[in-house]
């Protein structure tokens, strides 16, 4: 695994917060088609990554139609794993996904701005393709939410659309430069120094594409 130690400048999000919940209720009926094609490598990966224990209290953020909700939730039986989102449409694709397995678990409408979690509640906590959508500005705020609800020591996984390290994978910048609705509002990012400068330690990173599609798998612990 690499770091990035100069990553590109980062494109500026083109999509208003407050109008993620209507663009992603729109495609929700086809998201796991999209996430077929395009994410199933970063996801596996970070599954494998994010190396869940069963008995562990577990926090997936933006679980969109709970592909990788899913796998957790096999991977804990005896542990407790919770998941927010911010649009409905995709949460009742995820409750679909996991009604029939065992454990605890918990799915429902929240925000990564402001976790509605105490200090220090999550020994996993897994991120799928999100910081791709927000403001640069959010970065420092999100990582510091994500910082305090995690238990000293414990493990974070994020996986986001990255800056594309080839003329292939650039090409779906070219396409968010275009019309950002094509890519649901994604663009690349780079995360590491925004962990560094929100206290996380041993930041790992590695670079993966599929059908060209260029994401950032990085694992830290707070």
């Amino acid at each position: 695994m690499t770091l990035t130690a100069t990553p590109p400048k980062t494109l500026q999000a083109h999509i208003p917060q407050t109008e993620i919940p209507n663009v992603y209720g729109r495609i929700a009926r086809v998201y796991d088609l999209w996430a077929a094609l395009t994410e199933r490598k970063a996801r596996n990966a970070c599954l494998d990554a994010a190396r869940v224990r069963d008995g562990e209290h577990v926090l997936e953020v933006a679980v969109g139609t709970g592909l990788a909700f899913r796998e957790l939730v096999r991977a804990n039986p005896s542990g407790v794993t919770e998941g927010i989102d911010l649009t409905e449409p995709m949460l009742a694709r995820a409750r679909a996904k996991v009604a029939s397995l065992p454990g605890q678990h918990r799915l429902r409408v929240g925000d990564a701005h402001a976790l509605d979690f105490g200090d220090g509640t999550f020994d996993v906590l897994v991120n799928n393709y999100m910081f791709d959508l927000l403001p640069e500005a959010d970065f420092a705020p999100v990582l510091a939410e994500f910082h305090r609800a995690l238990k000293p020591g414990g493990r974070l996984v994020l996986v986001n659309m990255a800056h594309g390290a080839s003329l292939g994978t650039r090409l779906w910048e070219l396409v968010y430069r275009a019309s950002p609705a094509l890519l649901g509002g994604c663009r690349g990012v780079s995360l590491v120094p925004h962990l560094e400068a929100a206290g996380f330690r041993e930041i790992a990173r590695s670079y993966l594409s599929e059908l060209g599609f260029p994401s950032e798998v990085i694992t830290a612990r707070r």
